[in-house]
């Protein structure tokens, strides 16, 4: 200790004391997280499931974990996993096909078709999926995930003419979301054209397209129904997506313990319950806009659901193979998806 005066041990201690602060829990601070949204403000899963859970957060923390909505969104639809991984933002989410490549493989086991027409319960199947099977093979490296989900059956809408026999789809141009909507498209002699929702109305209005893949609530909440006069369903869903809701992983663990589990508490199966619940009810709700607007809704031929079986089944049987390589029995999370929904998918 020679040379250590009192003076001077007494100005380390105060030295190191923001170095002290700064390693503590951010909850025992209180800490706000940043959520980068990329939907509109108004839409309904904004509104009715991501706000709602954000009141949550505060309440089941007693104010000492918040979240802020940024005004505007820190990146595209397709950032978003990397934008939450690198700390860029502490919460976002967005759709696993709007990222390229087989980077999240095993989540296109919810994207196929003939799924289900709920999406709570096949959100809630994808959440206990994802406990039971999915979190093991960890493609969601680097975040911590909040929620998983789906939205209602994906349909087609068209303006040029209404798909009910296979052979309507051939040579239309299709705004999709990428991954198995893509592929199922292309399979049946339409064109592909991946793009994120929020281009749909331009490229509707200047013909870019014929048509888009989406669900009913999205023709209301992107004010398509101008650019669309028919739409075509499936019993189960031609299609569907898988989504991610995540925070980063290291702001996640500098939240205190008893903040992390409380939070835990309504996300997860919670959460998917929340936010399928709010998609069924815009689902609905946009049913009446679309009818009232003059667009016609029809359910597809059976020659048009034996195609589509066809295709999908094909498509599937490619997936379960690539399943297989990441130690995942992709024909068994299937027949557990669908034994939740109830849905069978037709002979």
């Amino acid at each position: 200790m020679q040379g250590r005066t009192p003076r001077r041990m007494l100005l380390g201690a105060i030295g190191a004391l923001p170095l002290f602060s700064i390693a503590r829990p951010l909850a025992a601070q209180g800490v706000t997280l940043s959520f980068s949204s990329w939907l509109p403000p108004r839409h309904p899963i904004v509104e009715n499931a991501f706000r709602p859970w954000m009141e949550q957060v505060r309440q089941v923390t007693d104010g000492r974990v918040t979240v802020r909505l940024l005004a505007q969104p820190l990146g595209g639809p397709p950032a978003h996993f990397d934008l939450v991984r690198d700390g860029v933002a502490d919460l976002g989410y967005s759709l696993h096909s709007f990222i390229p490549g087989d980077r999240f493989l095993l989540q296109r086991a919810f994207e196929f078709s003939f799924l289900g027409d709920d999406a709570e319960t096949l959100s809630v199947a994808y959440w206990n999926a994802f406990e039971r099977t999915l979190r093991k093979a960890d493609e969601h490296r680097g975040v911590h995930v909040l929620g998983l989900f789906t939205h209602g059956p994906g349909n087609i809408h068209t303006k040029p003419r209404p798909v009910m026999q296979p052979g309507d789809l051939t040579g239309l141009r299709f705004r999709v979301p990428g991954g198995h909507a893509s592929d199922l498209i292309q399979a049946l002699g339409g064109v592909p054209v991946q793009a994120p929702a929020g281009q749909i109305f331009e490229m509707l209005s200047r013909g870019v397209v014929d048509g888009v893949t989406i669900t009913y609530e999205a023709i209301t909440s992107f004010r398509l129904t101008e650019h669309v006069r028919f739409t075509t369903t499936l019993p189960g869903g031609i299609y569907n997506t898988s989504w991610f809701f995540v925070i980063n992983e290291a702001k996640w663990n500098a939240i205190a313990p008893r903040d992390r589990e409380a939070i835990s508490t309504v996300s997860g199966e919670a959460f998917a319950r929340l936010i399928g619940k709010a998609w069924n009810a815009a689902d609905r709700a946009a049913i009446e806009q679309m009818r009232a607007a003059g667009i016609t809704i029809v359910e597809g031929s059976e020659a048009l659901v034996r195609a589509v079986r066809r295709a999908s089944a094909a498509l599937e049987s490619r997936w379960v193979e690539a399943a297989r390589g990441r130690g995942v029995d992709g024909a068994a999370l299937l027949a557990e998806i669908r034994a939740a929904t109830g849905v069978r998918p037709p002979a």
